[in-house]
């Protein structure tokens, strides 16, 4: 996969693995318009190519910030039609990202703010730097979170939780992020990277098929009650049954060797 962004780093660590980095360090990270559509192009990527890799670790170039959220600079003095257009590119983008087959795992680098921090909610999963700062701050700057702040931070930290961090709007550490289930692992800042890959590494090395079909049932099970869950669930499992990693997996378990998993 080749891809070259105005504001996105993509590169290809081992055979099976991207990290893409989030790449406006003089601004934090900030999104812009351009990384709103740099980032929706790449996701579609993955959606329509999900062979292309098999698990992606997202961070932000330098130490200072993951992502900062939204670029307020290139919002001042934006037209409501503008703001709008904008927003719709971002809110494409995070759809985008929901719908990735590919495991997407955010090493938080640094400050995560606004967007910033919905864009690691929106990943499967996050580590973080214990140097980390996470909010959403919106509402004090008369929004509030509109890339799935209030809907995938209850999902990760419970309502109450939520609700205290989305309403005052004040700024949180790894520690804390990790406590209330918002990232699964804190690192020291010169470890997250390799942390993150290491996780990313095991991932891949699974079967993909499997991997995919397991990520979309725990995702859209949860949007049901546990019946038609559970129902969805097996109909994701025997999918898998006539593919030729199911039958390398038993292969290799009965001939004690690793498994070669093609995707097929």
């Amino acid at each position: 996969m080749t891809h070259h962004y105005e504001t996105l780093q993509i590169e290809a660590v081992d055979a099976a693995i991207l990290r893409v980095t989030l790449n406006r360090p003089e601004v934090g990270n900030a999104m812009n318009t351009q990384m709103g559509r740099d980032l929706l192009d790449f996701w579609t990527s993955l959606v329509a190519d999900p062979d292309a890799a098999r698990c992606v670790v997202l961070t932000g170039a330098g130490t200072r910030a993951f992502c900062a959220g939204g670029d307020l600079k290139q919002r001042q003095g934006m037209s409501d039609a503008d703001w709008r257009a904008q927003h719709l590119v971002f809110e494409r983008g995070r759809d985008a990202l929901v719908a990735c087959p590919v495991p997407v795992i955010a090493a938080v680098n640094g400050a995560a703010y606004g967007g910033g921090l919905e864009l690691a909610l929106t990943c499967d999963f996050a580590y973080a730097a214990d140097t980390a700062r996470f909010a959403l701050t919106e509402v004090t700057l008369g929004i509030m979170p509109g890339a799935g702040g209030t809907q995938f931070l209850p999902r990760a930290a419970g309502e109450r939780r939520a609700k205290e961090i989305i309403l005052t709007g004040q700024p949180f550490g790894a520690e804390e992020a990790q406590a209330w289930g918002i990232v699964n692992r804190v690192c020291a800042p010169e470890a997250l990277m390799e942390a993150a890959l290491a996780t990313a590494r095991v991932i891949a090395a699974n079967a993909p098929l499997s991997v995919r079909q397991a990520k979309k049932s725990i995702h859209h099970g949860l949007q049901m009650d546990l019946t038609r869950g559970t129902q969805f669930e097996i109909e994701a499992y025997d999918r898998l049954i006539g593919t030729e990693d199911r039958r390398e997996g038993v292969r290799a378990f009965n001939e004690k060797r690793k498994p070669r998993y093609q995707g097929r």
